[in-house]
């Protein structure tokens, strides 16, 4: 279809919620298409729905890397079902343009989905792959939560942003993790 514009950190609607997709329908294709294609136009790993200005529960990932095929995966109305282990690892986000930052994600993840078809799937990524950090962070898209919300170190990850000509961390949508807080905290003793 076409590349989309990206929406950048402090754009307000990177911050709302999506809708539930009631019908895998011509519209839901073309969104996809256009996912893919702005996300490859911009070397990203992943690009969810919400960053190309489009209120909908879809992303899309693609983890192969240079010398492998193209291996373009669509997730329709994605549920995280299962998540487990902890990893901190760098990221970044097509809609903070060469910022990066280590954040906090669950190792292991299952997620339920639709696929392009409309046909319900179950995936799960592990150890911490690249597979198992995309999900997580575009299914947060979905929910109006960044990969910033998730930072390790608020002030380190304000003078990077800062350094971009980004908006700071907004401090109340850090997120608040017993869970995988403890799991780290395991890790370190």
């Amino acid at each position: 279809m076409s590349v989309k514009k990206v929406l950048q950190y402090g754009e307000k609607s990177l911050r709302e919620p999506s809708k539930e997709v009631h019908k895998v329908s011509k519209k839901i294709h073309e969104l996809v298409q256009d996912l893919l294609d702005t996300m490859y136009a911009k070397n990203g790993v992943g690009m969810a729905a919400p960053q190309i200005g489009v209120n909908y529960r879809v992303f899309v990932v693609d983890v192969s890397t240079n010398n492998e095929p193209l291996n373009p995966l669509v997730f329709i109305n994605p549920k995280i079902i299962k998540k487990s282990g902890a990893i901190i690892a760098q990221e970044g986000c097509i809609s903070f343009p060469e910022a990066y930052t280590d954040v906090k994600r669950y190792k292991n993840v299952m997620v339920k989905a639709l696929d392009i078809n409309g046909k319900s799937f179950v995936m799960e990524a592990k150890d911490g792959c690249l597979l198992a950090r995309a999900i997580q962070h575009e299914y947060d898209h979905l929910d109006g939560i960044l990969f910033i919300d998730h930072c390790v170190n608020r002030f380190e990850t304000d003078n990077i942003l800062s350094k971009h000509n980004l908006p700071p961390v907004e401090a109340d949508r850090l997120i608040e993790d017993p869970v995988l807080d403890k799991e780290l905290e395991s890790k370190n003793d």
